[in-house]
């Protein structure tokens, strides 16, 4: 039976579980197969990551609250977060990661960090 490379489609000679020619067939073949699905991710990871370090920087200066549209004017993503938590009294807080917020009356952001 005749054998061709997933990468380059030649012919392949040796083992009969041999799927590439080589190395370099090999890794072309699964860095194309990744870059398809992994800049979906990457964005999505760019833009988490982004929304966690301005929570973070506003946590650690002190302010337990801060204005929904300064978070808006340094590149906050409102429609990006990790997942939700209901507090016992009712509030759910939106977390990027271990870093949270709730928004409050007044265009007012309320920051919490959950250890």
């Amino acid at each position: 039976m005749i054998r061709f490379c997933l990468d380059c489609h030649n012919e392949i000679k040796g083992r009969a579980d041999k799927k590439f020619c080589d190395d370099q067939c090999r890794n072309n073949y699964n860095n194309r197969r990744k870059s398809v699905d992994g800049e979906f991710v990457r964005k999505l990871n760019q833009i988490l990551n982004k929304n966690r370090k301005l929570l973070r920087e506003e946590s650690a200066s002190g302010q337990a609250n801060v204005k929904r549209e300064n978070l808006a004017k340094k590149g906050f993503d409102f429609d990006y977060h990790t997942h939700y938590h209901l507090t016992d009294a009712g509030k759910v807080y939106i977390f990027c990661y271990e870093y949270g917020y709730t928004l409050a009356g007044d265009d007012e952001v309320v920051l919490m960090k959950k250890e």
